[in-house]
């Protein structure tokens, strides 16, 4: 539990999901990445509650959220599908329009969201990623041996889930400290380990996280792919923050793979590693909540 926050179970259409709620004003739904789940914003989440009603949902297959199984076309978990998750946890909420930030995966689902719901978001913050299309069209050697998760995870069911579930807790521990600027467990809380850890030895929890990046292989870079030919862009104002030592670093100009994406960007680096919350959270408090609050 995230201090300050209470948690409850909301049906979002097809999924119930976990969801942890503080503060009050404008609506800020904070959408987590990959291996992680709500604690990944316990060191930024209680400064953001100070100014906005701050919402901070489990993605399907992730945290204390269901986790149904992947159907053959990898649907069930496209970004797409994921960002009408949130559309009903607004809609249960009675909310009509909201400022979302993302990291890693939930940074997926958030810009899926602006496309396939302009009219119900107010600003698009996006951490330590860049468009799935235009990552994998930008791989290199370099890349694919630090992004090797892509290709690994999304294989055919069920090899990774096989190998991952003979040691969970060795793979995860491995996954964070590599992605780490400081090779270390030390910027995640006990709490947050132990849910990873124990997320990740959930068979049903760990076939979602793969079927995520199976998605992410096929049924989200086809739309990306699709969406960019027709020259569609993000409406809302977007915020990038990437971090030196991330992934899109990789990339040499993570900005610039934005731009094409939407009208009004701004973009910020930040000294870390691919975990910017727990790594630098001063970094990302800094970046979004003027963002947020800008008029």
């Amino acid at each position: 539990m995230i201090p300050g926050f209470t948690q409850s179970f909301i049906r979002c259409g097809a999924v119930t999901l976990s969801v942890h709620r503080a503060g009050q004003g404008t609506p800020l739904i904070l959408l987590h990445g990959y291996p992680q789940n709500h604690h990944c914003w316990e060191k930024v989440a209680p400064a953001l509650a100070q100014h906005f009603d701050v919402i901070i949902p489990d993605l399907r297959g992730y945290g204390d959220s269901d986790a149904p199984a992947d159907d053959a076309d990898h649907s069930t978990y496209a970004k797409r599908t994921m960002a009408s998750d949130i559309a009903a946890l607004m809609d249960a909420l009675g909310i009509d329009r909201a400022h979302l930030l993302g990291h890693d995966r939930g940074g997926r689902v958030a810009y899926r969201f602006a496309l396939d719901h302009p009219d119900r978001i107010i600003r698009l913050g996006i951490i330590e990623i860049v468009p799935t299309g235009d990552f994998w069209a930008n791989w290199s050697a370099d890349l694919a041996l630090k992004a090797y998760h892509w290709t690994y995870l999304a294989q055919p069911a069920p090899l990774p889930e096989r190998m991952i579930g003979a040691d969970p807790a060795g793979y995860i521990d491995w996954t964070l400290t590599s992605w780490t600027m400081d090779k270390s467990l030390a910027v995640f809380s006990d709490a947050a380990l132990a849910s990873y850890r124990a997320q990740a030895a959930d068979p049903a929890h760990l076939h979602a996280m793969c079927a995520d990046y199976r998605a992410g292989a096929t049924f989200d870079r086809a739309l990306d792919e699709a969406d960019k030919a027709a020259g569609r862009k993000i409406a809302a104002p977007l915020h990038f923050l990437w971090a030196k030592g991330g992934f899109p670093a990789q990339t040499g100009d993570p900005a610039a793979l934005w731009r094409p994406w939407v009208g009004q960007m701004t973009d910020t680096a930040c000294q870390s590693g691919h975990f910017a919350m727990e790594e630098n959270p001063q970094a990302v408090i800094d970046s979004f909540l003027p963002f947020f609050g800008a008029d």
